[in-house]
């Protein structure tokens, strides 16, 4: 049971004080988790406080001519052991007047109790520069905008509109799935400097969209939409508008709709853009903003905005959908609880849960966003590296001091001056010290396991390419990849109309040629015969040639195998030229993996025995089944093209590959080339092409030593020093 000490020092400061809410203030009622709760709105300042019934029953009671102690006393009268501890009172009547909710003339020694002057503008300013690489620059107000705007769809605010919305997304994705391999191989054309610019204007574009879908709903049921402006993520400037007046909604699913709105009406123009996509030719320019326009609200939409771990739509969104407000500063305060109670034993902690399920929802939330935090820092970070080092290294060592350097700031003056600590101060000095030696031992030098990893392809060592040997028309093919075929085996038949005719003209020529050879016989003519002779010889050779060629219209495998590659059933009534691919016949029983890896993933190859590398594969379409890898092979050489288009962009892979090479092989930049062998028959049974992943034992070394490696190696490999 934790001990809430009734009486406060301080109490004599504030209790002849007769405070009420502001006339404006607006109050809400509102049920989290089946208890009731209210809160408090102000609509010019757009503050917002939530209170408990035993906290709104008191400050209700204030009504400007009743003192603040009289008011305690009326609520320990109703609530008993359930009111409010002076301390609380005091805390409350803070956080109340700082939030510009509570009129309150009061003396300046109380008044810098309560609130120091300017701090929740300072606070404002301190939050915008920790969070450099997210922060908002107020324009304007849109709520006359956003008025006359929301008559236009609020038709389409209820459930009809939702459902068709989904028939809208539906359709979308009925447009694109037919497409899916032309869609996936667009994506190489991201990286192209020159489409930067039309991603930048249909990033703005979908955005706009995107906060209109926020303030449309938000003033559909009832809310005020007071700020607009520019928020930077990650240097990209994006709209935003203030839809925070839906906080006072009394019903959650107005709040999640309002939450979810910008989803829904980006998603619906990504949706649109989809079906014109698929309906334009190739080449058309709009067919580009349309793909830009898909890409863009897929990738914000599923990195950012449905994102519950950072503070955007799907943050609400989860708050809302779990009944637990103030999710992320909440699940910060509790992680600080359990430290303080379990680790530093400190008596009378509060914490910001009263219910064990919401201490379990907060736990887990704040330790997967702390985790997602770091993990996002050090993703941004590398990538600016990699494209603006100066702006990179300048963010990256911001991010770090605001995030880590000041935090850890704040929790040593916690230790030196904090009264909570006033007699325990040396026992929580000695175990901080304590922590923090054994993080520097686990980190720093216990060995842990290192692990690397890779993406390869399945390829035989006898891969043979099946090619045509004359031009016809394609009529039959008897084989798809997967099939096996004998050496000989007829794989598919052409028929060339052409090469008939000229058959039965060659035919006609020397049926022509015999009869005046024996006539010449007859006549006892010598020199004619011998002229005759030689040209029978000459049509006879043409006649071989043409039945020759007749033959190379039935494509066979060179030998036994697996048809691979190009799906031959899919050229039958085309039109061959000599030499054109039909497919690929592989030998199913000598198999290896070929894995592509940059300079920064395969620099630490070469330094290795191998007995000290030890390789696992996992095919993707059978991930369950580990296969030893043996005789792991680095070509020392870094090259430009890859072993298999299954490892670009094009093909589902992870290479981005030139965006003007048809085939999708050739990379943007290069890559180095890893063979891994089957240790035993263990890749029996898969298909060359299929793709891998690999992951790489390495020799043990502590977590410190293996974090530094690879950030080393990263930048080493994308940034030219």
């Amino acid at each position: 049971m934790i001990e809430r000490p009734t009486f406060s020092p301080f109490w004599h400061r504030v209790r002849t004080l007769r405070p009420r809410l502001r006339p404006h203030v607006q109050i809400t009622r509102q049920h989290f988790r089946g208890r009731r709760w209210h809160v408090a709105h102000d609509p010019a300042s757009n503050h917002f406080y939530r209170l408990n019934p035993v906290a709104h029953d008191f400050v209700a009671s204030l009504d400007g001519r009743r003192s603040i102690d009289e008011a305690w006393k009326l609520s320990l009268a109703k609530f008993a052991d359930r009111a409010p501890t002076q301390n609380e009172i005091i805390e409350l009547l803070g956080q109340l007047h700082g939030s510009n909710l509570l009129s309150l003339d009061a003396p300046p020694d109380v008044e810098q109790m309560l609130t120091r002057s300017g701090e929740r503008r300072k606070k404002k300013i301190k939050q915008q520069l920790i969070g450099l690489m997210y922060f908002r620059l107020r324009l304007f107000n849109p709520d006359r905008i956003v008025t006359a705007l929301e008559p236009f769809f609020r038709p389409l605010i209820n459930r009809v509109g939702l459902a068709l919305w989904a028939m809208l997304i539906v359709a979308g994705l009925a447009a694109v799935a037919p497409r899916w391999g032309e869609l996936s191989a667009s994506l190489s054309g991201v990286t192209n400097p020159e489409a930067w610019g039309w991603i930048a204007v249909a990033f703005v574009l979908l955005k706009a969209w995107h906060e209109l879908g926020h303030g449309v709903i938000c003033k559909r049921y009832g809310g005020a939409v007071p700020e607009a402006g520019v928020m930077m993520l990650v240097l990209l400037p994006a709209p935003y508008v203030d839809a925070s007046a839906c906080w006072a909604f009394d019903s959650r699913w107005k709040r999640i709709a309002v939450g979810a709105g910008g989803m829904i009406f980006e998603l619906g123009a990504a949706a649109v853009a989809a079906m014109v996509w698929a309906a334009l030719p190739q080449g058309d320019p709009a067919r580009d903003v349309c793909f830009y326009l898909m890409l863009m609200a897929g990738v914000s939409t599923v990195l950012f905005n449905a994102n519950p771990l950072m503070r955007f739509d799907g943050y609400y969104i989860l708050s809302d959908l779990l009944e637990v407000p103030n999710l992320m500063p909440r699940s910060m305060e509790m992680m600080k609880h359990l430290f303080k109670r379990y680790v530093y034993r400190l008596p009378n902690q509060r914490p910001p849960a009263g219910l064990r399920a919401e201490w379990w929802l907060l736990v887990v939330y704040g330790v997967l966003s702390l985790a997602y935090r770091v993990f996002l820092f050090l993703v941004i970070a590398l990538y600016l590296l990699g494209f603006f080092f100066v702006v990179g290294v300048i963010l990256a060592l911001w991010t770090a001091v605001a995030w880590f350097v000041l935090p850890m700031g704040a929790f040593a003056h916690w230790l030196a001056a904090s009264g909570e600590l006033s007699e325990r101060r040396g026992r929580a000095i000695l175990t901080s010290a304590a922590l923090a030696a054994a993080a520097v031992v686990l980190v720093g030098l216990v060995p842990i396991p290192d692990y690397r990893r890779g993406t390869g392809v399945v390829e035989s060592l006898a891969e043979s390419g099946v090619f045509t040997g004359a031009e016809g028309f394609v009529v039959e093919a008897f084989k798809r990849p997967g099939d096996p075929v004998r050496a000989g085996e007829v794989i598919v038949r052409l028929e060339s109309p052409e090469l008939e005719a000229n058959q039965r003209a060659a035919s006609a020529q020397l049926a022509g040629v015999l009869a005046r050879l024996g006539e010449a016989r007859l006549q006892d003519d010598p020199a004619t015969a011998a002229g005759l002779e030689r040209e029978e010889r000459y049509w006879r050779q043409v006649l071989a040639d043409l039945g020759d060629k007749r033959q190379r219209l039935a494509v066979r495998s060179p030998h036994d195998g697996v048809v691979a590659g190009l799906d031959p059933m899919r050229l039958v009534g085309a039109y061959l030229t000599r030499g054109k691919p039909v497919c690929g016949v592989v030998d199913p029983a000598r198999l290896r993996v070929a894995a592509t890896m940059s300079q920064a993933e395969a620099s630490w190859l070469y330094g290795l025995s191998a007995e000290e590398l030890r390789v696992t594969m996992r095919a993707v379409s059978d991930p369950w089944r580990p296969i030893e890898g043996a005789h792991v092979r680095a070509v020392p050489a870094a090259q430009k093209r890859l072993s298999h288009a299954a490892l670009g962009f094009g093909g589902g892979g992870n290479v981005e590959t030139a965006p003007n090479d048809p085939e999708g092989v050739v990379t943007r930049r290069e890559q180095f080339t890893v063979y891994v062998e089957a240790d035993g028959p263990a890749l029996a049974g898969a298909t060359p092409g299929e793709r891998v992943r690999l992951r790489f034992s390495l020799p043990a070394k502590p977590l410190l030593e293996q974090v530094v490696d690879r950030i080393h190696r990263t930048i080493q490999g994308r940034v030219d020093l």
